[in-house]
């Protein structure tokens, strides 16, 4: 075989390879609803959904996109930049952390659904990176801590997005493990990091990232610790804090620039 021969084979698997990395589904847009709040993330249940921005909530019907009730914060509840949420047992969970501030501080936040009221917290304090986002599976919760590279920060110990990493806790928020992202993720993710995922269908964990409208499909390693990802979906979405409604089976994210909420579906 020829140099000229080697090199195009090369080329040939090279691009077959990305192609079956990326796969062929896509997250395809069924419905949008305007919401001031859908800053960082949108949470969904039953009924139900919740725009999130960095210190309000806006609880909406889910068919009519009518606005139920909102939460802000205040003196008693200084919050100030809330991040992806999930609701489980009639309560909203939402990360939080004191980002863009050093050192990094991270907390879970919770509320009644019903009331859309804060009835507790969980603080990490100073931990390994800014809270994103969390979700629960397999009597575990499972975390993602973010870093961003190309800032101008005072802390010597700030590190670049390459350390983002996935935490998995018990039930009393104990680390049990955790995995770094591959390398295609984190250049896409760059110069910032992860915003949002969930453990969706397939037993597939989807994350997304800052701005880019694709959700990465990604599962655990067999061996290691580095995630494997499995297929780059274009979403409706403009990354940030994203759900999967498992009764329905619907991906719902935002579009941040329009401040609005998009529920979408596999194709």
């Amino acid at each position: 075989m020829t140099t000229a021969s080697r090199s195009f084979c090369v080329l040939v698997t090279c691009l077959s390879l990305s192609t079956a990395a990326r796969g062929s589904d896509a997250i395809v847009e069924v419905r949008r609803f305007d919401a001031p709040e859908a800053v960082q993330a949108v949470a969904i249940d039953d009924g139900h959904f919740y725009a999130i921005s960095n210190s309000l909530i806006g609880k909406y019907d889910r068919n009519t996109g009518e606005l139920q009730t909102r939460w802000q914060a205040s003196n008693e509840y200084p919050l100030t930049h809330l991040n992806s949420g999930i609701v489980r047992d009639g309560r909203l969970y939402c990360a939080h952390s004191n980002y863009p501030k050093v050192p990094n501080t991270s907390s879970v936040e919770i509320w009644d659904t019903a009331t859309l009221q804060h009835v507790g917290s969980h603080s990490f304090g100073i931990y390994e990176g800014s809270l994103t986002w969390i979700d629960w599976k397999d009597d575990s919760w499972w975390a993602v801590f973010a870093h961003y590279s190309g800032r101008q920060r005072d802390d010597p110990k700030e590190r670049g997005h390459e350390w983002t990493s996935l935490v998995r806790f018990d039930a009393q928020w104990r680390r049990l493990e955790g995995w770094g992202f591959p390398a295609e993720v984190l250049a896409r993710f760059a110069p910032n990091s992860c915003s949002g995922g969930v453990w969706g269908p397939h037993d597939a964990l989807y994350c997304t990232g800052h701005d880019h409208k694709e959700v990465y499909r990604l599962t655990l390693p067999k061996a290691g610790s580095t995630l494997i990802l499995t297929g780059t979906l274009p979403a409706p979405f403009t990354g940030q804090g994203i759900a999967w409604d498992r009764s329905g089976g619907e991906f719902w994210g935002i579009d941040r620039p329009k401040r609005q909420v998009i529920a979408g579906r596999l194709k």
